[in-house]
C-alpha cells in the first residue's frame, strides 16, 4: 500500500489533470514567455524595414510588393502576440503581470498602426494607373483585394492638409458618444424597488432586464417606470448629445463627396443601400406576422391588456434544467452532424484540446467569445453554469471559431478577417441548427413549446426589433439632412408612432416607451443594428437549406467560411444563395418566423 500522502498526491495531479481540459492551453501559442518576447521583438525589427519604404511605396512594384509582404509578416506574428497578452489577461483581470503583458500588447498595437499609416495614403494619392499595373502581376493576388478597396475609397478621400484636419477633430466628433455613456453609465442611479419577496432592492441598468424577464407584474412595472422617468428627466440633455452625433455623422459624410450617412456607412460595411431599404420595405409589408407572436404572447400570458413591460417575460419557462458540460458538448456535436464529418471532427477537436475555458473563475472576464488566432486554431471563452441556455452559446461561439478555422486556413493573414456583415451568420446557423435539434428530440410538449419560444424570441428581438431601430436611425438622420430641426419632443414622437406601428393592436403602447430610443447605445455607432438583422435573415436562409439537405449545399456554405473577406460581403452570401438586396431573402426569414409560430400554437 502506498503511504497516505503517495495517494493524496496522485489523486491531488488527478484533479489538475482533468480540470486542465477546461482550460485554454496557451502553450499553443507560445511554449512559454521566452518565445512571447523573441515573437515582440520580431515584430518590432519588422516594422523598422517596412518603415524604410516611407516616401517611396508606390515608386516600383517592387517596393509595393515587399512592404506588402512585410506588413503580411508583421500582422500574422502579431495576431498571436495579442491573442496571447489578452487571453492570458482574460483569464485573471486582477493579476499585475497578466495587466502589465496585455498592455505591452496594446502599445504594440498601436506601434503597429503607426508605422504601417503611411501606405494608405501613399497607394491613395499615387497614380491609379500605375498601381492598377503593378497589381495586374501574379505576385499581388493576395493583396489584390485590400490595394481595390484602397482604389475605391480615393474618391472619398480628402487631401492630406484636410485628412489632418479631420483627424485632429476625431475626439471632438467622438464627443456626444463618450458624453453618453459617461451619463447614462457611472451617473445615472436609477432608485429602488420591491422585488417579488417584498425587499426592497436597487435597480441598475444591468439588472433592469432581468426585472423586465420576472414572472411578478408588479415587479416588471416598477422597473419599465424607474428606467424612464430617469431617462425622461435628462431627454432634452441627451437628445442633445445625439442630434450633434448625427449631425456630425452627416457633415463627415458630405465632406467625403458621399450623398448621405447612411451611403457612407452600407459601403464601410460591404452592402448597400438596396440592401436597407429591402430590408425595411419587407419587415413593413409582412408587420402582421409580428402581431400574430404578439397577439399569442397574450393569450398564454393570460392578459386582458398587454403593456411594454410585459413583452420580455417568457409565459412557457419550465425551470432551469441542470446539465453537465460534457451533456452540452454531446448535444452540440449531435445537433451538427448535418455539417458533415470534416466540422464535427474539428469540433470534436476543439472541445477536446483545451480550446475552451469552461468554467467561471475569479477574476475571469465575464460572458462569451470566440478569438480566431492566425497560424494556431480559434480559441472561445465560457462561464458554464450548467444551464441549458450555455448550449446555445457554445453552438453560438464555436460558429465563429469554424468560421475563422476556416477562413485561416484558406486565405491570407490580410485577407481571413470576415466583416461585421458575415461575422454573425456561422454562429446563427449553428444556433438555428441546435434549436431545430433539440425541439425535435423533445418528448415534453412543455419543454418542447419553450424551446419553440425562445427561437421565436430571438427572431422577434434581432429581426423586428432591430428593423424598428434601423427604421428610426434613418428617419432621424434623412431629416437632419434635409435640414429639418428636431426637438427632443419630435425624437419621442417619431419613436413612439414606431411602436404602435411594429407592435401592433395587441399592445398598450405606454407613453414611457417614448423614452427608450434615448438609452440605446448602439445609436451612436450610426448605421449598425441593422446588420443583426440581415445576419438573422442570411442565418434563417442557410439554415433552412441545410436541414432541407438541399444536395451539396453544405459544401457551398463551407466554401463560403473559407473566403475570409476575399470577396465582398453581399457577394460572399450569393455564394450560398442570399441576395441581401431582395426583399425575398428578409419574407423568407419572417415566414420561417411565421412557421413556428403555427408550430407553438398547435403544441398549446
Amino acid at each position: 500500500l502506498l503511504p497516505l500522502h503517495a495517494v493524496l498526491q496522485i489523486a491531488q495531479e488527478r484533479m489538475i489533470k482533468m480540470e486542465e481540459k477546461y482550460n485554454w492551453n496557451l502553450q499553443d501559442i507560445f511554449e512559454n514567455e521566452e518565445q512571447f518576447k523573441k515573437e515582440k521583438g520580431e515584430i518590432a525589427d519588422i516594422l523598422e524595414k517596412i518603415k524604410t519604404y516611407q516616401g517611396i511605396l508606390c515608386n516600383t512594384s517592387d517596393n509595393l510588393y515587399n512592404c506588402y509582404k512585410l506588413y503580411e509578416q508583421a500582422l500574422e506574428k502579431f495576431e498571436k502576440v495579442y491573442a496571447y497578452g489578452m487571453l492570458k489577461y482574460h483569464l485573471d483581470m486582477s493579476n499585475q503581470d497578466g495587466i502589465k503583458i496585455f498592455k505591452e500588447v496594446e502599445g504594440l498595437g498601436t506601434e503597429l498602426s503607426v508605422a504601417t499609416s503611411f501606405m494608405t495614403p501613399e497607394i491613395t494619392y499615387a497614380d491609379e494607373n500605375t498601381i492598377k499595373e503593378y497589381i495586374k502581376e501574379e505576385r499581388f493576388k493576395e493583396y489584390e483585394r485590400d490595394i481595390k478597396d484602397i482604389l475605391n475609397e480615393k474618391k472619398h478621400v480628402l487631401s492630406k492638409e484636410e485628412e489632418n484636419i479631420l483627424a485632429n477633430f476625431s475626439e471632438i466628433i467622438s464627443a456626444p458618444e463618450n458624453t453618453f455613456d459617461t451619463l447614462t453609465n457611472a451617473e445615472f442611479k436609477f432608485g429602488t424597488l420591491i422585488d417579488e419577496n417584498g425587499k426592497e432592492v436597487e435597480m441598475t441598468d444591468s439588472t433592469y432586464t432581468l426585472f423586465l424577464k420576472n414572472k411578478d407584474r408588479n415587479v416588471r412595472k416598477q422597473a419599465f417606470d424607474l428606467m424612464y422617468k430617469k431617462y425622461s428627466e435628462f431627454i432634452n440633455t441627451i437628445t442633445e448629445m445625439y442630434i450633434s452625433n448625427v449631425k456630425a455623422k452627416a457633415t463627415t459624410a458630405k465632406l467625403r463627396k458621399y450623398n448621405s450617412s447612411l451611403e457612407e456607412a452600407v459601403e464601410h460595411d460591404d452592402a448597400s443601400l438596396k440592401v436597407y431599404e429591402s430590408l425595411i420595405e419587407a419587415v413593413n409589408e409582412d408587420m402582421n406576422v409580428n402581431y400574430e407572436f404578439i397577439k399569442l404572447k397574450k393569450k398564454m400570458l393570460n392578459l386582458d391588456e398587454m403593456h411594454m413591460y410585459d413583452l420580455y417575460v417568457n409565459p412557457c419557462e419550465q425551470g432551469k434544467d441542470e446539465i453537465t458540460f460534457e451533456d452540452a458538448k454531446q448535444e452540440v456535436l449531435n445537433a451538427l452532424q448535418i455539417l458533415g464529418k470534416e466540422y464535427i471532427n474539428k469540433l470534436e477537436e476543439a472541445f477536446d484540446n483545451r480550446w475552451i475555458d469552461v468554467y467561471a473563475k475569479p477574476n475571469k472576464r465575464g460572458g462569451a467569445y470566440s478569438m480566431g488566432v492566425y497560424g494556431v486554431h480559434p480559441f472561445v471563452l465560457t462561464n458554464f453554469v450548467n444551464s441549458k441556455r450555455d448550449i446555445s452559446t457554445i453552438a453560438h461561439e464555436l460558429g465563429h471559431s469554424m468560421h475563422s478555422y476556416y477562413s485561416n486556413r484558406e486565405q491570407n493573414v490580410i485577407n481571413a478577417d470576415y466583416t461585421i456583415m458575415v461575422a454573425e451568420v456561422a454562429s446563427t446557423v449553428n444556433e438555428i441548427l441546435l434549436s431545430d435539434y433539440q425541439i425535435k428530440n423533445e418528448k415534453d410538449n412543455k419543454k418542447k413549446a419553450e424551446l419553440l419560444y425562445e427561437l421565436l424570441e430571438m427572431i422577434r428581438a434581432t429581426l423586428f426589433r432591430q428593423a424598428m431601430f434601423a427604421e428610426f436611425e434613418k428617419d432621424v438622420h434623412d431629416k437632419i439632412e434635409n435640414n429639418v430641426m428636431l426637438s427632443a419632443d419630435d425624437l419621442n414622437d417619431m419613436y413612439y408612432k414606431l411602436n404602435q406601428k411594429y407592435f401592433g393592436p395587441d399592445v398598450n403602447i405606454d407613453e414611457q416607451i417614448k423614452y427608450e430610443w434615448a438609452r440605446i447605445p448602439h445609436f451612436y455607432s450610426d448605421f449598425y443594428v441593422y446588420k443583426y438583422c440581415t445576419g438573422v435573415s442570411s442565418a434563417i436562409a442557410i439554415a433552412s437549406k441545410i436541414l432541407s439537405k438541399e444536395p451539396g449545399f453544405v459544401e457551398k456554405y463551407i466554401e463560403m467560411l473559407k473566403q475570409g473577406c476575399s470577396k465582398k460581403s453581399i457577394d460572399l452570401l450569393k455564394m450560398v444563395d442570399v441576395d441581401l438586396e431582395n426583399k425575398d431573402t428578409y419574407k423568407s426569414a419572417i415566414e420561417f418566423y411565421n412557421q413556428k409560430i403555427k408550430e407553438l400554437k398547435m403544441l398549446l
